[in-house]
């Protein structure tokens, strides 16, 4: 292999690793949503684990980026329609319920007490 060409892989590589790290993180985080208690997520998380492992020995470029799109379509199939989302995390319930007052508006923390100074 020529010098363009080994870097041509190892960089196709390495973004295939980050596609299927993405992916894998994300399938996790989803298997969350659809366990009801932490023990169901255990046994799903571990076989979820269990495909990913299964196909860690294939090297060929064009079956990895097919593996991976066939990876990426079932995700998308399966996603939960109503993730869980943390309430104060953006799109949360509590998102901003108490935002900043706007700018020209101050706030008196000592009401009642400044002329007994």
């Amino acid at each position: 292999m020529s010098g363009a060409s080994t870097a041509a892989y190892l960089a196709r590589r390495a973004a295939q690793k980050e596609r299927v790290r993405i992916l894998y993180r994300r399938a996790l985080k989803d298997t969350l949503n659809w366990a009801v208690h932490r023990h169901l997520f255990y046994q799903d998380a571990c076989d979820l684990r269990d495909k990913f492992e299964a196909n860690k020995h294939v090297e060929d470029l064009d079956t990895i980026d097919k593996m991976i799109a066939a990876g990426e379509a079932t995700y998308n199939k399966w996603r939960h329609p109503d993730p869980y989302i943390v309430p104060w995390a953006p799109g949360g319930s509590k998102f901003t319920r108490n935002p900043v007052p706007p700018s020209g508006i101050e706030i008196a923390y000592d009401y009642g007490r400044e002329d007994n100074d």
